[in-house]
């Protein structure tokens, strides 16, 4: 069994890559990056460590790696007899990597079992993404593209913190990890998948993560980095800090018990496991890192904006909520971006304007009026400076 994965990276190595090797696949890495290629090329293995509870080492061999830039054309080929394509590589990249699997999934052996495919993104719904890309360039002449793969959502979740220098290929992550993945679309040609999860109806584990883990590590983020400290660990150490974590995933639970039906028992121990998963000293995660791009995370159906809003259309004010969008306004870290575009924005427009500009809520929605007092707080301390 073959498997072409996008995105040679931590999370490609450290997760998705490691799992498909224990799943018994060869696997081929594709990035664009030409020095991370060229180590992969030369070396016949490398570690992935994880720590936490019940540490271990695992060592992952019988892989290639193929330049997506500079070797399109055996790339095209690797698809063209793959089992199996896998991405990780942002949302944002998915319409970048689609052109070259629409090549490789043209190049296939008519009589060929389709190709399976799967994005392996932190967004809702990311192999829908990566299938409307290809959908724009699929020739029909050719034949039905569903003749020919299978595109299949997934919800992913592990914690790959930046790593120390001089590590190489190795990675260290943390020991818990969640791969979902929607049956439905395979019938009964589901990849086997050991370290997976198949399930018939996707949606809420996705936003089970997304509302959880998202939410949460994002809230310990923007929480510590106003209380001045530097790791998620240390943050979570702060009782102050931990306490607001805390109060808006008693938010978020609340909403998917009553959305989707999770029993309310098995919510509470998933949020302490997620909460346990924050306070893990063997992750030098920092604040800055876990709170890049606000932008972003503010948006209209990301981890606050998201949560907040349902809530508020169900006739309750998400107070926790709220102050973790306030304290994300006031992320002001100069070495991202979006941090800096986000003070931008906030400077140079009224407050009505930025908050629709920044959250995709429209003036009649119940959240917005809150959230547009959160802008004019921010403002008026940018306009003090």
């Amino acid at each position: 069994m073959k498997a072409v994965h996008f995105g040679a990276g931590n999370i490609g190595r450290g997760f998705v890559g490691l799992l498909l090797h224990q799943a018994g696949y060869e696997v081929v890495f594709a990035d664009v990056a030409d020095a991370l290629i060229s180590q992969l090329a030369d070396a016949g293995s490398y570690r992935v460590h994880e720590v936490g509870e019940q540490p271990a080492v695992h060592t992952v061999s019988n892989f290639r790696a193929v330049n997506s830039n500079s070797q399109e054309d055996r790339l095209v080929q690797e698809i063209a007899t793959a089992d199996l394509v896998t991405t990780a590589v942002g949302p944002h990249i998915l319409k970048f990597v689609a052109p070259v699997i629409t090549r490789g999934i043209a190049a296939r052996a008519e009589d060929a079992v389709p190709l399976q495919v799967m994005a392996c993104e932190n967004a809702i719904n990311a192999t829908d993404l990566l299938r409307e890309s290809i959908d724009a360039s699929w020739d029909e002449a050719i034949g039905a593209l569903d003749d020919r793969a299978v595109f299949a959502n997934t919800a992913v979740d592990r914690i790959v913190p930046n790593q120390e220098t001089g590590q190489g290929l190795d990675v260290t992550v943390e020991t818990f990890y969640e791969w979902v993945i929607d049956r439905t679309p395979f019938g009964a040609n589901a990849p086997v998948i050991p370290g997976a999860t198949f399930v018939d109806r996707l949606a809420p584990y996705i936003e089970r993560k997304l509302f959880t883990v998202n939410t949460g590590h994002a809230s310990a983020a923007y929480f510590g980095h106003e209380a001045g400290l530097e790791k998620i660990s240390e943050a979570m150490a702060d009782p102050s800090v931990a306490s607001h974590v805390r109060a808006v995933l008693d938010e978020t639970r609340q909403l998917l018990v009553d959305k989707h039906g999770f029993d309310a028992g098995e919510q509470e121990a998933y949020v302490r496991k997620i909460l346990g998963r924050f306070t893990n000293p063997h992750l030098p995660d920092t604040v800055n890192r876990v709170g890049r791009a606000p932008l972003r995370k503010l948006s209209r159906h990301e981890r606050f904006i998201g949560p907040a809003a349902e809530l508020a259309e169900r006739g309750t004010t998400p107070e926790a909520l709220l102050k973790a969008i306030g304290a994300a306004l006031r992320f002001d870290d100069p070495t991202d971006a979006e941090a800096v575009e986000l003070g931008e924005l906030l400077a140079s427009s009224d407050a009505g304007e930025a908050t629709g500009r920044i959250t995709g809520l429209s003036p009649e929605h119940p959240l917005f009026d809150a959230v547009r007092k959160l802008v004019e707080e921010r403002q008026a301390k940018i306009a003090a400076v």
